[in-house]
């Protein structure tokens, strides 16, 4: 046979013949050499290499007719869990609800044996297919489908070969099957057939379902190499556009698991009747899936806690955790300084890209929340006071963190309770420095609490859907974020503004809209802009054209770039520098469009207020007693979302599929976290943690991919990552030297590529998440569906069922989260919170637990 299919299994192999036997080095007549090497590994790879030749004569090498080329191609498939892989048992139930069995078939030739098998599909009326050609069916399972036959002659199968020879014995035609699966073992001397079964697949165009025919032989037959003594042929054909789980390799690859063991097989030589032998498979189903069943408490492979269950002794070892964390990674310290920079492997390039992605993906938004969070607290923190923030928090953090390849910065929520504290302290005549001070000291002294009494274990209760919602709502924040901005843009310019009016030496301060970062997180409320253009300004729907225009830009040259690594053009490095490169080209472009190409047009920019100091103590001790307890409650729901926010974007940062490998540090980055928050309050500077998705994207940046191909999809997998402290310290280094830059150059970047930025990295934060990948399922056709674990492993209905529940969630996150009553906004952690108790007890209730865990799952 020309093409076989290795059946293996990686860890083990179910029962197989031992007197089987094992692959000859070289065929007599047909092939002048096979050879067939075995690597160890992980998995098992063939390296074939055939020669094909018929009689040496000088008459027909000199008519080019006594060679041709045969293409052998051979790949390994792993046995089907029946137990996890729902399309195992409903392979099964599909064919014994429509069997095609032939019991003792007497034919002795391979072609005969298939006729007879065709014939039974097309006598049999629940099997009619009737636009199908059998003849057809029947040349398309031999590798001479479409060759044109010489002779009159019956086709005689070579025993030895498989070849087919006509009567005229100028032309040889080779008449071998071309899609198999065989059953194989590895051998320290070679590879060992299994000879008594074969599996024969095919696809067909002409086809509207599945079929499979299972044939038992009368007596063995000898049909050449590796099939010496075959007693069973199971058939299966198929139509081509299949769902990924339903083509006809994975339903061959369902019985030739079953039929893999011989003590099955000779269960169905002893059968008498088609129900006995029915009966034969349901009980090897049942064996299979026994054996395969597995205890239901599995590990999430994202947590490095452990899979032990929480006890109350785990919350009472005090410390444990933190020094856990540094006994894991202190060894290791040394090595995230000269990782790429000392030995053999080298990645300078890398980290050069990845530092200049970095700090832009830290300065922008600093900027635009810097921004916000002046006209929020009318001065007391500014752009200047969020950058150094930025600078001084990043830096000690990338020194001293357990994980430093996770970015901290100051985010959307943060800036909500910003406008918060500035509210209560104008209703209640507080001073906001005072205030705020105290809120962050609180919030620092719950996060040392959770920290010492390892409360970072309770996110092990975190499940890998809770953490994809969570993240999902933290890029459709950025989505709005960016809409909400162009629509005020739109209102104050497009509908409101007068198209060639100008102006001339003067601030504009009323023609310019509030176009702060108005995050759904945040009150409606309008920037001032006080800014001088020295010449002739024109502002109306112009500038709102234009604004649009920067924001999409933005975006598709960010994404273009991002995606052109998987392009054809340029040299390989080259593609991956411009990839790596994309957000700051596609910043520094556009801003460049818009301040400098068309400068005659007016742009909103960010306000900047210099501040006359950054070291400035909050007095701290002006507040009363009554006003510092009251400062604790507030701080108590700040500690909340810290806690959540620093160990969900960590967790996501050290997800298995990253392949990081120095270890964690939950409690330990909290105290750190806890830390630089104390110093930031007193000193009036904005709060800090664990940003997403800036944090994933960071360890993107410095990974190496690979593409893979699974059943026609392409997908991506990441090989390795340079885990390095650099590129942090470089860019929040480099954050620090912006500080310089102000008011110029920094402020001729336009809010509009602000808001194309924040498009940006909502796009390219959904790589990956299954959540959004489930969503788009509901939209495609079956047989585009990926070849996924949960695919493999649940029914479609409870996929679809469980994205709905997730949906639903996110929903109710977004509604407190989004909401327009600021106080509503504060307690939206808590709603985090509150997803565990519905993953744990109430989705069991609609959604078996084994297919919840296998979505959960990372494979």
């Amino acid at each position: 046979m020309s093409r076989n299919g290795y059946f293996f299994e990686e860890s083990g192999y179910l029962k197989c013949d031992t007197d089987d036997a094992k692959e000859e080095g070289a065929g007599e007549e047909l092939f002048d050499g096979v050879n067939s090497t075995i690597v160890s590994g992980d998995s098992i790879r063939f390296f074939v290499n055939v020669n094909l030749e018929g009689t040496p004569s000088a008459t027909a090498e000199s008519e080019g007719a006594g060679c041709v080329l045969l293409h052998t191609s051979r790949k390994y498939l792993k046995l089907k869990n029946f137990e996890e892989e729902v399309r195992a048992q409903r392979d099964l139930d599909g064919f014994l609800a429509r069997a095609s069995i032939i019991l003792d078939e007497t034919a002795t030739s391979l072609d005969d044996v298939l006729r007879e098998m065709l014939k039974h599909f097309a006598e049999d009326p629940e099997n009619m297919e009737p636009s199908c050609n059998f003849e057809k069916i029947m040349n398309t399972l031999f590798t001479d489908s479409g060759t044109p036959r010489e002779g009159n002659g019956t086709p005689d199968v070579s025993e030895s070969t498989g070849m087919n020879r006509q009567t005229c014995p100028s032309h040889l035609k080779f008449h071998l099957l071309s899609d198999t699966i065989q059953g194989v073992t590895a051998t320290v001397t070679g590879v060992q057939y299994q000879q008594s079964w074969l599996c024969i697949i095919c696809t067909i165009k002409s086809l509207q379902r599945r079929h499979v025919c299972i044939s038992r032989l009368e007596r063995p037959q000898n049909w050449g190499e590796n099939s010496c003594e075959v007693r069973f042929v199971i058939l299966v054909l198929a139509p081509p556009k299949m769902k990924s789980t339903k083509t006809a390799t994975e339903v061959g690859r369902t019985f030739a698991t079953m039929f893999s063991d011989i003590t099955f097989r000779q269960k169905l030589l002893e059968t008498k009747t088609e129900e006995e032998f029915k009966e034969a498979l349901v009980h090897q189903r049942h064996l299979l899936t026994v054996a395969n069943q597995r205890p239901s408490g599995k590990s999430d492979g994202h947590k490095s806690h452990g899979n032990k269950p929480l006890k109350l002794h785990d919350f009472l070892n005090i410390g444990k955790g933190i020094s856990d964390d540094i006994a894991r990674r202190f060894p290791v310290y040394a090595l995230d300084f000269t990782d790429g920079i000392i030995g053999n492997n080298k990645a300078i390039g890398k980290y050069i890209t990845t530092m200049i992605f970095l700090y832009f993906a830290c300065l922008l938004p600093s900027i635009a929340f810097g921004s916000l969070n002046d006209e929020n607290t009318r001065g007391a923190i500014d752009v200047r006071k969020t950058i150094f923030g930025q600078c001084i928090g990043g830096l000690l953090y990338a020194l001293f963190s357990g994980q430093p390849l996770v970015v901290l910065l100051t985010t959307a929520p943060l800036a909500l309770y910003i406008n918060v504290i500035r509210g209560i302290c104008d209703d209640y005549n507080l001073d906001f420095s005072a205030f705020y001070a105290w809120i962050g000291l609180w919030n620092s002294f719950f996060l040392v609490i959770y920290s010492l009494f390892n409360f970072s274990l309770l996110m092990k209760l975190f499940k890998r859907s809770t953490e994809e919602i969570i993240a999902l709502f933290i890029s459709i924040t950025f989505v709005l974020d960016a809409i909400k901005g162009i629509i005020k843009v739109f209102k104050k310019y497009y509908h409101h503004g007068h198209t060639g009016d100008s102006y001339s030496g003067k601030t504009r301060a009323d023609a310019i809209p509030g176009l702060g970062i108005n995050t759904t997180f945040l009150m409606n409320s309008s920037v001032s802009e006080n800014q001088t253009c020295p010449h002739d300004g024109h502002y109306g729907r112009e500038t709102a054209v234009l604004s649009l225009m920067l924001m999409l830009g933005t975006l598709w040259l960010g994404h273009t770039l991002y995606q052109f690594k998987k392009s054809p053009y340029l040299h390989a490095r080259v593609r991956e520098i411009l990839s790596d490169c994309a957000l700051p080209i596609s910043v520094l472009t556009f801003s460049v469009v818009g301040s400098y190409i068309f400068k005659e047009i007016e742009m909103s920019k960010f306000n900047y207020n210099a501040s006359d100091s950054l070291f400035v103590l909050a007095p701290v001790q002006s507040l009363s007693i009554g006003s510092v307890m009251s400062a604790m409650g507030l701080g108590f729901l700040l500690s909340m979302l810290f806690f959540i926010e620093q160990n969900i974007v960590a967790s996501l940062t050290n997800a298995p599929e990253n392949r990081l490998v120095k270890g964690t540090a939950y409690h330990w980055d909290l105290l750190l976290v806890a830390l630089i928050n104390t110093g930031l309050s007193v000193f009036g500077l904005p709060w800090i943690h664990a940003a997403f998705p800036h944090s994933p994207m960071h360890v993107r940046a410095l990974a190496y991919v690979e593409e893979r191909v699974e059943s026609g999809h392409i997908y991506e997998t990441i090989v390795s990552v340079k885990e390095t402290r650099l590129t942090s310290l470089m860019a929040n280094f480099l954050v620090g030297l912006s500080l310089l830059l102000l008011p110029f150059p920094l402020q001729w970047i336009p809010k509009p590529v602000l808001f194309g930025l924040f498009l940006y990295i909502a796009l390219t934060s959904i790589d990956g998440n299954q959540l959004f990948e489930r969503v788009a399922l509901l939209l495609k056709e079956q047989t585009a569906y990926p070849p996924t674990h949960y695919i493999r492993r649940v029914p479609q209905r409870k996929i679809h069922y469980f994205t709905g529940l997730q949906v639903l969630q996110l929903l109710i996150l977004c509604g407190f989260g989004m909401s327009p009553l600021p106080y509503m906004k504060m307690i939206f952690p808590l709603i985090m919170i509150g997803m565990i108790p519905i993953r744990y007890n109430l989705l069991p209730r609609i959604i078996e637990a084994k297919y919840l865990d296998a979505m959960d799952a990372e494979y």
